[in-house]
């Protein structure tokens, strides 16, 4: 029995390895955008010798339970329960539905983790992250260096001339700069104080900045709530504005119109700035985050954070443009820089696309990978309730034999087989549900808009099992219904 078990283990172990090999290869050909080291993945030599040790652990456990109990079994007690007065052994009928039961639990906390991810994955998705189509929004960065332009107003007309020499460039629609790209990681924080009101010592109202140029919320697509942009006349007169998010705008003043015209500043030595508009929310830090309170400052500032005047020296520039990620809009784009000026290099070339996918590369990975861990359990499930089910039909023909030839109608075979295999399905069901009751809060950080005990998920894979276990015990029912009475009373 060890020497079967064995071989049935290492028939399984090469089998499960090719599918494991096809898997692998359509989960790297679909795994998201910024997923590190995601081609480094493969089945080497440390996965097959894991996978081989399990398979071999696996079949001595289980076989090891088979051979000592029949090895120990009295000879007429093994003859009673294999002669044609019972349809099977009790032990083996009741190892064999507790391992379905088993099967269809696993398979239901896997769905319901899988479900959770499908749910989370879609309110992701319809989350408005404060921009629009970003495919075709093109970003890069350029660094002017101080060594190379110590004054900031020049710096400043460099950075403006190349945003309108890329705005000629054919297929470019809008153009702007800031000192970083939406979710990329490169943030600024710091206190933002607002005229008239007093903070204790310890209390300071820290809040998310971006230095941007005018046109940056037109290229972005970010709708203007209150108020106006920023304009080329209000950065080189250095006039002392500030442009404020809705939820800031609302932390501090309850309605966007009213942030209009307030003051503000950053520290206790800079001027107050008036604020001169209120845009929408921008998921900074990802869609499944809250967007932060956010202030927008001018690119180039006057007595700002201590400084009599400062300008940002590494840019990145945004352009909506039709040829967004392409090989051509960037050499397009090289020229027109290089117009300006020949020695500035272009960096981190990406469409606003990648960010916002790189953002969402966790949720969309986990998914797929729990997608195929519970598709692979509803496969064992079904597979082994089929096999439990035609097997206990083939062990019970001879009692399925009396049963008609005493009169039973076809259906009340079907009824009697598709009853066995309901039961066995309703058991897994109802652990399974336990089971992931108790599993899922694990995955609570990893949910949005969802909690881990959500019903319609809960319900529609147990309604989806039940309906898989069904079918799955229809065709030996069926099978069971064709049982000739004359050759089941003869059969052995």
């Amino acid at each position: 029995m060890l020497l079967e078990g064995y071989l049935l283990a290492l028939l399984g172990c090469a089998l499960g390895l090719a599918l494991a090999y096809g898997a692998l290869r359509v989960l790297v050909a679909m795994a998201p955008t910024g997923l590190p080291r995601i081609n480094e993945i493969a089945i080497n030599g440390r996965a097959i010798l894991f996978t081989l040790v399990i398979s071999l652990f696996a079949s001595l456990l289980f076989g090891c339970v088979l051979a000592f109990k029949y090895a120990a079994a009295p000879q007429l007690t093994a003859l009673r329960e294999s002669g044609r007065s019972t349809s099977e052994g009790r032990h083996g009928h009741r190892a064999r539905n507790a391992l379905v039961v088993f099967q269809v639990a696993m398979a239901l906390v896997l769905l319901v983790s899988a479900g959770l991810m499908i749910r989370t994955f879609r309110a992701l998705i319809q989350v408005n992250p404060g921009f629009v189509t970003p495919s075709e929004i093109q970003t890069f960065r350029v660094d002017i260096p101080y060594a190379r332009v110590k004054e900031p107003e020049r710096v400043m007309r460099l950075e403006e001339e190349i945003q309108h020499k890329i705005e000629a460039v054919p297929g470019v629609s809008s153009v702007s700069l800031s000192m970083s790209v939406p979710l990329d990681g490169n943030d600024a924080t710091g206190p933002v104080f607002e005229k008239g009101r007093t903070y204790s010592q310890g209390d300071l109202p820290i809040h998310r900045s971006r230095f941007i140029s005018p046109g940056f919320f037109k290229t972005l697509g970010t709708p203007l709530v209150a108020g106006r942009d920023l304009t080329w006349s209000d950065i080189y007169n250095k006039v002392p504005v500030g442009i404020v998010s809705e939820r800031l705008a609302r932390e501090y003043w309850g309605d966007p119109s009213s942030a209009l015209g307030k003051q503000i500043r950053v520290g206790p030595k800079d001027d107050w700035r008036g604020v001169i508009g209120v845009v929408g929310d921008i998921h900074d830090d990802g869609v499944d985050r809250e967007a932060p309170s956010s202030v927008y400052w001018p690119i180039l500032t006057a007595k700002f954070a201590g400084n009599d005047l400062d300008v940002i020296r590494s840019t990145a520039f945004f352009m909506r443009a039709s040829r967004a990620g392409s090989e051509s809009l960037m050499k397009d784009v090289q020229m027109a820089v290089w117009s300006v000026d020949s020695s500035l290099p272009i960096a981190d070339a990406h469409t606003l696309e990648y960010y916002y996918s790189k953002s969402m590369a966790r949720t969309s990975f986990t998914l797929t990978m729990l997608g195929v861990a519970g598709g692979m359990a509803l496969l064992l499930g079904v597979v082994g309730l089929y096999g439990a089910i035609a097997y206990s039909v083939s062990r019970r023909t001879h009692e399925i034999g009396i049963r008609v030839a005493l009169g039973a109608e076809s259906e009340d075979v079907l009824e009697m087989v598709v009853r066995e295999g309901f039961k066995l399905a309703g058991f897994g069901v109802a652990i399974g549900i336990v089971a992931a009751l108790l599993s899922t809060r694990y995955l609570a950080t990893l949910l949005y808009g969802i909690k881990p005990t959500d019903p319609p998920t809960f319900a529609t894979v147990a309604l989806l099992l039940i309906g898989v276990a069904l079918l799955a015990s229809y065709i030996p029912a069926r099978r069971a219904t064709k049982v000739d009475p004359m050759v089941a009373l003869r059969y052995e």
